[in-house]
């Protein structure tokens, strides 16, 4: 994994992108990583220098680039929230697709912002929720609006 440039950002931003790398490089079957705002829009990625990569170089990650873990991640939070109070469930804590070649992690962060993992069919699933709260954690409190805004305005200047 390359490591995202962090040229200009607060030592908040910073602390965050170094989290969420951490995430990548320390648990094993963890391919990407990606934080979204509450209205779906991606203020993290593990691999923001891939994200109009062609397909045939990305092996690992889902089809096309980051951004599309973020949009997948998006969806799959509205559809939970939207089961949830249809059910009466409740506040949804995290929510986990399992598919033949692959696993999607998607866990609540307090502002509403949502972590999403993409990880290898095989990775140990207590693992990878284990290290996504700790994440979460240490990222609720400081995803203030004035962080998240930063965070955008990376993001866009990336691409």
């Amino acid at each position: 994994m390359t490591a995202p440039s962090t040229f200009g950002l607060s030592t908040e931003a910073r602390n965050l992108q170094w989290l969420l790398s951490n995430l990548v490089e320390e648990v094993p079957g963890v391919h990407s990583v990606t934080v979204v705002s509450s209205d779906g829009l991606m203020l993290l990625s593990s691999d923001p220098g891939h994200q109009s990569a062609p397909t045939e170089a990305r092996k690992e990650g889902p089809r096309g680039s980051s951004a599309d873990l973020a949009t997948i991640v998006s969806g799959i939070g509205s559809l939970t929230i939207g089961a949830a109070k249809l059910m009466e469930g409740g506040g949804v804590k995290q929510t986990m697709v399992a598919m033949e070649d692959g696993s999607v992690f998607v866990m609540s962060i307090s502002d509403g912002s949502l972590l999403g993992v993409h990880a290898t069919p095989d990775c140990d699933m207590s693992v990878v929720a284990y290290h996504m709260a700790l994440f979460v954690g240490r990222a609720g409190h400081v995803l203030t609006p004035e962080l998240r805004s930063e965070l955008r305005k990376s993001m866009e200047s990336a691409q």
